[in-house]
């Protein structure tokens, strides 16, 4: 006789696949969001922008995509994941359709900048961090940072390709491409299960922790708890510190890797490395990213998380330090070092946080709450990649933008030292 635990029991399929979804979701938008960099100079040189000009573009786009987060949770919580996903892989698609036609800096803010951020943040982290919520409890660490290691697989493959686009094609036409296959993620897209994908988990039996299907989430009210409850509403967890300190860590860490990142390619071809060397620089700092972020998300579950965020930093100042030091000498060692302590924290602290918000803030109005602390993420990113091309137009180096991303990496460490749910995690009953 069949149990009915066996009957309620998901195929592990089903939850793989959501993760799968998510992975390329993130991959694709963010990747390409991210391949900004390459496309950095080519605009720069086609329109004659200064560096502020054009980064003021990316600016716009993190800013957008900050709001749109936002935007993204509370409709998640409000319509489900169906709705995300169309919105945001239409705006993709429409934005990187109509770029190579865009004369004016207005017009980029428009569409690249504000079509493509709200597109991207309405397929990104804040409905994968929900769904994977809905489908996973054990290892929710480890499942989140391997699908948050899609922004580094996306711009593991998306900048080189690029690179090799616009060296082909041109810039326009590299654009063209990009929304052809948005249009066709889009196609596919419309053909899935949303109502069973939105569900998850019904019901998983008392010794799941004992079986290969251990990390599907029971959702019924006698499935185990991690944590206490969380606030329900957005309105709730705004008069926490926890909220303010996430916001801050979102806010600062981006300041301190976008002030970097944007300029990357263009800071190494003055340092005269090629393009092509600069770019696959990028291209690895994408894949290490993937083996930084699954590597904290295993470490986080396993030792506490406020230690593996401080190492996290650590390798980050290390990396910016190594950047720098190509100014005075264009060693490999140098640029080495830069790429594999940059690559393996940018983005490593994201885990970290989804995890806890995860437990801290765990209850219907999760994807609003994190999607408003990712308005933090979004005007840090903003801030940083700016702040970093009108430093470089006023001060004609890159060493003072290099001391403020120091700075606020120092800011966004503190956070996790600071303030006592971050540090300990939830209290369980």
């Amino acid at each position: 006789m069949i149990s009915k635990y066996a009957l309620r029991q998901p195929s592990l399929m089903a939850p793989l696949f959501v993760f799968a979804f998510c992975l390329a979701m993130i991959a694709s938008s963010r990747g390409m969001g991210e391949t900004y960099a390459i496309f950095l100079l080519p605009l720069s040189e086609a329109f004659g922008w200064n560096r502020a000009n054009v980064t003021s573009i990316y600016a716009v786009y993190m800013v957008a995509f900050g709001f749109g987060s936002l935007l993204s949770g509370l409709v998640f919580d409000r319509f489900g994941p169906r709705f995300n996903y169309t919105i945001g892989l239409g705006l993709l698609a429409i934005c990187y359709g109509y770029a190579g036609h865009l004369t004016s800096l207005f017009t980029f803010y428009v569409v690249i900048g504000i079509c493509g951020g709200i597109g991207a943040a309405m397929v990104g982290i804040v409905p994968t961090q929900s769904l994977i919520s809905r489908w996973f409890t054990k290892r929710r660490g480890t499942i989140l940072s391997m699908a948050y290691s899609g922004q580094g697989i996306g711009v593991m493959m998306l900048a080189p390709a690029a690179q090799i686009a616009i060296q082909k094609f041109g810039w326009q036409q590299a654009y063209m491409i990009a929304s052809c296959g948005f249009v066709a993620v889009f196609i596919l897209m419309m053909f899935l299960p949303w109502r069973r994908i939105a569900k998850g988990v019904v019901a998983a039996p008392p010794s799941a922790e004992h079986d290969i299907t251990a990390t599907i989430a029971p959702t019924t009210p006698s499935a185990p708890s991690v944590s206490r409850r969380g606030p329900r509403s957005l309105a709730e967890a705004v008069r926490l510190p926890e909220f303010w300190g996430f916001f801050t860590i979102f806010g600062a860490s981006a300041i301190a890797i976008f002030a970097v990142s944007l300029q990357v390619v263009a800071y190494l071809i003055e340092q005269k490395f090629s393009a092509v060397h600069a770019a696959l620089a990028f291209g690895c700092i994408g894949m290490l990213t993937i083996l930084g972020i699954a590597l904290t998300g295993i470490l986080a579950d396993r030792f506490p998380r406020h230690l593996v965020a401080t190492g996290s930093y650590g390798l980050t100042i290390i990396g910016i330090v190594s950047l720098a030091a190509l100014q005075w000498s264009t060693h490999w060692v140098f640029l080495v070092v830069f790429v594999l302590c940059f690559g393996l924290s940018a983005g490593a602290r994201g885990p970290i946080i989804t995890t806890q918000m995860a437990e801290l803030f765990a209850g219907p109005g999760l994807a609003s709450i994190f999607g408003a602390t990712n308005v933090g993420q979004g005007c840090g990113a903003a801030l940083g990649a700016f702040m970093a091309g009108y430093l470089y137009d006023v001060t004609g180096g890159y060493n003072t933008g290099f001391a403020v991303s120091l700075v606020f990496a120092f800011v966004g460490l503190s956070m996790f030292w600071v303030v006592p749910a971050i540090r300990h995690g939830p209290r369980e009953h």
